[in-house]
C-alpha cells in the first residue's frame, strides 16, 4: 500500500511514521508513506494557501488552487489511482468496518485541512471520501490522519504479531447478526494481584471452554459499556461519501481536517 499524505505539517509526521505499528509497516515493506507539503503549489512568495471568508466571519479558509494543483500532481507521481480521503468534522465517523474497507486499498491520498475550513467547491471538485474521528474538533487534519493511518496499517498482512490479533480487537468482533462487539477482559502473570484472582476457566486448557468464556464476556461487556453498538442495524458503508461513483465500497476478510485556528470547524 501507498499512503500519500498532503498537508501544512510534514514534519508533525515523521517521527509517528517511523514508531510502532507505523514503523513496522514501513519496515515489513507493507506500506511507503509519502509526505507532501501543500505549500510547494503555491503560487506566490508568500506561499499562501488561505484567504478570508467572503460573507465575513472569523478565521480562514483553504483556497482551491493549491490544494487542487496538489492532488492532481501528487496523484501524478505514481500510476496507480489513488482513492482521496479528506479528514473533516463534517465528515463520516470512522468506523472499524471503513477502516478494514481501506486497508484493501492500493493507494491512499489523505488530505488535511487547516484554518476554518476548505473552500466548498474544491471539496465538490476533488470529491474525496469524507471522514470524522469524532464529534470533536482539533486544530488540523493531521492527528486524525495519524489515527487512520495507524488503524489502517495494523491490518496489513505481517505487520501485527499475530496473524489474529486484529480480528480479535474490539469492533472486529462481531456477534451472530453482524453488530461489533468490544474485546473480553484479558489477563496475564501474577495469578494472583491485589487479592484479585484470574478467572479460572483462563486456566483449564479447555480452549472450547476459554472462547465461549471470551465470547459471553465481549457480549456483556458491549452490553454495559456501548449498548448503542447493539442497537444499530449493520448497514452499507455510505455517509459523506462523495466518491461512491469513482471506488464502490467493500470489506476485506475477518482474518483491523479540516480546519481550525479560528473558533469555527477544524478536524474531528
Amino acid at each position: 500500500m501507498r499512503i500519500d499524505v498532503l498537508t501544512l505539517f510534514p514534519d508533525m509526521f515523521r517521527e509517528v511514521l517511523a514508531t510502532s505499528m507505523p514503523g513496522r509497516a514501513t519496515a515489513s515493506g507493507a506500506v511507503k508513506y509519502q509526505l507532501h507539503d501543500l505549500r510547494d503549489w503555491t503560487k506566490d512568495k508568500h506561499r499562501t494557501v488561505d484567504d478570508r471568508p467572503f460573507g465575513g466571519g472569523p478565521g480562514m479558509v483553504m483556497m482551491c488552487e493549491p490544494l487542487c494543483d496538489a492532488v492532481h500532481a501528487v496523484e501524478a507521481m505514481e500510476t496507480s489511482p489513488a482513492r482521496r480521503v479528506l479528514l473533516t468534522p463534517q465528515g463520516e465517523p470512522l468506523t472499524q468496518a471503513r477502516v478494514e474497507e481501506l486497508a484493501t486499498e492500493p493507494r491512499l491520498l489523505l488530505i488535511a485541512g487547516h484554518y476554518e475550513g476548505i473552500d466548498e467547491r474544491v471539496i465538490d471538485e476533488l470529491n474525496p471520501l469524507e471522514i470524522s474521528i469524532g464529534d470533536y474538533v482539533v486544530s488540523g487534519g493531521e492527528l486524525p490522519a495519524m489515527v487512520l493511518i495507524d488503524a489502517l496499517v495494523r491490518l496489513l498482512p505481517g505487520v501485527l504479531g499475530h496473524a489474529n490479533s486484529a480480528a480479535e480487537d474490539s469492533f472486529s468482533t462481531r456477534d451472530d447478526s453482524g453488530r461489533p462487539l468490544l474485546d473480553c477482559p484479558h489477563f496475564t502473570r501474577p495469578r494472583t494481584w491485589h487479592d484479585r484472582e484470574v478467572p479460572d476457566v483462563l486456566l483449564s486448557g479447555d480452549h472450547g471452554a476459554i472462547a465461549d468464556w471470551r465470547r459471553k464476556q465481549s457480549v456483556e461487556r458491549t452490553q454495559r459499556r456501548r449498548p448503542d453498538l447493539l442497537d444499530q442495524t449493520p448497514r452499507p458503508l455510505d455517509g459523506r461519501d462523495r466518491s461512491k461513483s469513482r471506488q464502490p465500497d467493500g470489506g476485506i476478510p475477518a482474518q483491523g481536517e479540516q480546519t481550525g485556528d479560528g473558533p469555527g470547524d477544524s478536524e474531528s
